[in-house]
Order: structure tokens, then sequence, then C-alpha cells
């Protein structure tokens, strides 16, 4: 089987489930061998890599915890050590928290910013001097970073805004060597932690153009696209998945 991701190895953290699994899934069906991290679903995890080897690639699963400094550093080094390259890294893995501003904790405040914040920036900072030219950094940022649509999403998006800031210095950091460094803005996209038909989805759908929760699948195609050949001239810049929702 061939494909436009043949020879390349892709990170992708958050691997296991929802968005992630299906950007992991998406860069295996184009050819790339994948390494995904995972914090509790192992058995999710396994299911994800089993997909990709379906394909008949490589995959390796490995267990880290964003809000670890040293994990997150140590998953780029599991993927040099497995597949002994690395040439397209997504930041997925993320947490949400919403509350107005003087319910949240600084214990709250630190972990998301963790995770949502320093994880990327560690796993950025660890894989770039391994990323062969003309790699890919691809990360999950989110539309509450551009749309504050409701109220209690201040420090979500907060987390989510700083990685905008993040895309474009490294988008001119690293274009001498053709790598291009993109954010990806979903809307609300249906998956286990945000359910089309869960609480607060007619709330969420009231705000979308075209009227309907997004799926992972669309995320996956999105950065696909940025991780072949065909995204090659575009960096630095944020790109909206989100059904019209900061229209």
């Amino acid at each position: 089987m061939t494909g436009v991701l043949d020879g390349k190895v892709a990170l992708v953290t958050g691997g296991s489930r929802g968005i992630g699994a299906a950007i992991a899934i998406r860069l295996g069906e184009q050819g790339a061998d994948v390494v995904l991290t995972y914090q509790h679903s192992a058995d999710q995890a396994g299911n994800v890599v089993e997909s990709i080897k379906a394909h008949g690639r490589r995959a390796l699963a490995v267990r880290a915890d964003n809000a670890d400094a040293d994990a997150v550093a140590g998953s780029v080094r599991a993927a040099l050590g497995e597949f002994g390259r690395l040439d397209i890294l997504v930041n997925n893995a993320g947490v949400g928290h919403y509350g107005v501003i003087e319910d949240i904790s600084q214990a709250e405040l630190d972990h998301v910013i963790a995770v949502n914040v320093r994880a990327p920036f560690l796993a950025t900072q660890a894989a770039v001097p391994h990323l062969s030219d003309g790699g890919r950094v691809i990360t999950i940022g989110s539309i509450a970073s551009e749309r504050a649509a409701v109220a209690g999403f201040s420090l979500y998006g907060l987390s989510k805004a700083a990685l905008t800031g993040l895309t474009k210095a490294l988008g001119r950091e690293l274009g001498p060597r053709g790598i291009t460094v993109n954010l990806v803005q979903p809307g609300p996209i249906d998956t286990d932690m945000n359910p089309a038909d869960g609480p607060g989805a007619d709330g969420q759908r009231e705000f979308v153009a075209l009227g309907a929760h997004g799926q992972p699948s669309d995320i996956a195609a999105t950065v696909a696209h940025l991780a072949g050949e065909t995204g090659r001239y575009i960096t630095a810049t944020a790109i909206a998945v989100d059904g019209g929702h900061a229209a």
C-alpha cells in the first residue's frame, strides 16, 4: 500500500480517542508510521494502533501525561527510538476546564496551562532538532480562542489563544528549513468529551452556521492536508474547522 506520506513518521499526542485517534488513523491511511500518546485509555490506544497496522503501517502507543514535562519530551524520544526519525508533530492532547473566573483555583489554572500551553511548547522544542527539513508542526487549538460565545471560557480560551502566538513565531523561525507550523481551530466536534446529543449541545449548534456538530474526521482531513505536500505553502496561520461558528 502506498500513500502521500510514505516514509514519514508522525507523533500525535493524545491520540487514543476522539480527534486525536481520527488524526492518527488518517495519517496512517496516508502512509505514515505513527506514534501516539495516551494517558489513561490503554485499550483505546491499542485499538488505534491496530487500525493503523491494518493499513500496513507501523504504530506505537506511548503512555504520557502531558502535564508532566519529562513525559512530553520522552514521547519525542520514544518516537525517535522506535522509528529513527520524525517528520510530523501533531500537538493534539488538551484539557478543557470551564467556569467563571472567580471560581477557578490556582491548581486548575496551572494544570490547564501545563497541558494546553507548556506541553505543545515542550514537545515542539524536543522535536525541532530532529524534524526533517520540510517537516510539519500542527497544533490543535479551539475556536474558543477567537470567539467567546458563552461565559465560563476564560481559562480555556486563554490557554488556546496562546497557541496562536506560538504558531506564528515558530512559522517564522522554522521557515528557512521548509518546516511549516500551523494551528487548526475546531468548533463543536462530536466526541465523547463533547457529544452532539449531550447537555448544552443544542446551545452550541445555535452558533454554528451549518447548524450541526462536526466530526473528528473533519479535523483529521485538515491535518492530513497540512501534513502532506499539498500543505507545503501554508504556514504560521490558524485554520478554523468550525462550521461557521466564528462567523
